[in-house]
């Protein structure tokens, strides 16, 4: 299988996120002059990375979950602890979709915590790509809940 690993500091966090999420302590992908090595604990990670634009890196066929795609793009996460929502009330639309266009400012969701609904809004332009939370669902601090391209 071949994977594209980009050159951006938005994938190299999103890698990092994605091992956190799923308790991989350590990742190493070489080819050629291109390798990163990613060794996280419960407070950090460290980044080593060898500078080169865009590579093919083959895989091998029991790789980590985490190295198969590595999602590109700015997380959205929960500033506060509560319950995620996606639209204002049950009965109307949702604040976004995936694939909806948003601009710097827009309401992306509400986050309810101690009876207070705070509106979360965007703190960039791009377009929703994935909405990583279902609706109704409790959220933790930091926690990612959309990826925004």
């Amino acid at each position: 299988m071949s994977v594209k690993i980009e050159n951006s500091m938005e994938c190299i966090d999103a890698l990092i996120d994605k091992m956190l999420e799923k308790g991989i302590g350590r990742l190493a992908i070489s080819e050629g002059d291109f390798k990163i090595e990613i060794e996280t604990a419960a407070s950090k990670a460290t980044v080593y990375q060898a500078p080169v634009q865009a590579v093919s890196v083959q895989a091998p066929s029991a790789a980590p979950e985490a190295a198969k795609a590595v999602p590109c793009g700015k997380i959205v996460k929960s500033p506060i602890v509560g319950t995620y929502y996606s639209a204002p009330a049950p009965d109307k639309p949702p604040f976004v979709k995936v694939g909806q266009k948003v601009k710097k400012g827009d309401v992306l969701m509400i986050i309810e915590s101690m009876k207070l609904m705070n509106e979360i809004a965007s703190e960039f332009d791009g377009v929703v790509a994935e909405i990583l939370v279902e609706n109704g669902t409790p959220v933790e601090f930091d926690q990612p809940i959309m990826r925004i391209e």
